[in-house]
């Protein structure tokens, strides 16, 4: 496919003024020197005084205030000016004092359609500004104006459709080169749209596209046959097919910051650092509490008591309850309770026994009558070898 040639600079509107100046704008980190024309009422930039293709634009319509810009440069000769517009302020930097107040001249001129006053310049300076401010009128009166672009939500654009100058694209194919190189763009008029693609071939290779609209309400792709299509997706991929894949569409990617940051600037050195936000993390949340099953409480009545002494208090700690003997003493006694009465040592013959100690104490009495009938026979049994066993002695 035969390379297209570049826009020539006839095409262009009448120049008015043209000359070498250092421009930067809120999106340039440093100050590039160029080559600009005003040519009607935009100023067209270009790298260098013979190129007939202009890198980017500046439309005059935006146009606010244009002030002076009075720092101490590192040129001594040099001349700086302050474009207040209405998406951002530009600042040109210009060899002289006296290219400085050309430019305001007809910078103001051209968007103004006056010549200023408050400029210090020639007689013969001042006239060139008057007949700058009558050509710029007959040209607006014989040229019609421009038909503005659909918005982009009225028109289904591409996934691949990047809102970037034509230097934009190209860096953003360079930094995005393992995953696509051709995009979408704007194109320079506001009225088309243009493709842009990049190559390696022995280093980076651009090709731009333009893309106009067709009388009949679709697109076309702008070279030596021209390409009809009916949408944008259609453009895109006509490219895609005709260059067997070889071209890949660059998709927008949506970025979000997984922190959340902010710029702090140190008082004492000046300096400015990205520090990140202290965010607590959520509390965390601890473990239910293990529900407890209260065991009911069985009645005293229902506690069958395991050994047949049990409740009888002794007179001395030292002493033992009397042991029957062990003819008067059967384990039929109990019935089918299957209760063994423990081994209880025999009394000493020496210690009196008194009726005391057959009587059971006023806290034994009221727990006696929650013992069921089975405990009361036991006690009553007890009773009664005791008192076979004392008969004995």
């Amino acid at each position: 496919m035969a390379k297209r040639p570049g826009r020539q600079r006839h095409q262009l509107p009448h120049c008015y003024f043209e000359g070498f100046l250092e421009k930067r704008s809120f999106k340039d980190k440093k100050s590039r020197k160029l080559w600009a024309s005003l040519c009607g009422h935009t100023v067209f930039f270009y790298n260098d005084k013979r190129e007939s293709e202009y890198i980017e634009k500046l439309d005059l319509t935006g146009l606010v205030s244009v002030t002076d810009d009075n720092s101490i440069d590192r040129n001594l000769d040099a001349a700086r000016l302050n474009l207040q517009m209405k998406d951002g302020l530009i600042k040109l930097t210009l060899p002289n004092a006296e290219a400085r107040e050309l430019w305001k001249g007809f910078l103001y001129s051209v968007a103004l359609l006056s010549v200023p006053t408050s400029i210090n310049l020639l007689p013969g300076q001042i006239h060139t500004l008057k007949e700058t401010v009558e050509k710029e009128i007959e040209r607006r009166k014989s040229s019609p104006p421009p038909v503005p672009v659909k918005p982009s939500s009225h028109i289904d654009l591409p996934t691949c459709f990047h809102k970037v100058s034509r230097v934009e694209a190209e860096l953003l194919l360079d930094k995005e080169a393992q995953r696509g190189n051709l995009l979408l763009r704007p194109g320079r008029d506001g009225n088309t749209y243009a493709v842009t693609t990049r190559q390696d071939f022995n280093g980076p290779v651009y090709k731009h596209y333009r893309v106009t609209s067709a009388e009949d309400g679709g697109y076309s792709i702008d070279v030596d046959n021209p390409v009809q299509c009916a949408t944008l997706q259609e453009v895109v991929n006509s490219l895609v097919q005709k260059t067997d894949g070889v071209l890949i569409p660059l998709p927008q990617e949506q970025q979000y910051a997984r922190k959340i940051s902010f710029i702090r600037s140190d008082n004492e050195n000046g300096e400015r650092t990205e520090q990140n936000a202290c965010v607590q993390a959520l509390p965390p949340v601890p473990p239910p509490k293990p529900v407890t099953t209260k065991v009911p409480t069985e009645p005293l009545a229902a506690v069958t008591n395991i050994y047949l002494n049990e409740g009888v208090p002794l007179q001395n700690s030292s002493e033992a309850p009397p042991r029957p003997r062990s003819s008067s003493y059967s384990p039929e006694v109990a019935g089918n309770s299957q209760i063994i009465m423990p081994p209880v040592p025999a009394p000493r013959k020496n210690t009196p026994t008194t009726s005391a100690s057959l009587c059971i104490p006023s806290r034994d009495a009221k727990m006696r009558t929650h013992v069921d009938p089975l405990s009361q026979t036991i006690s009553e049994l007890k009773l009664k070898l005791e008192r076979q066993a004392k008969c004995l002695e």
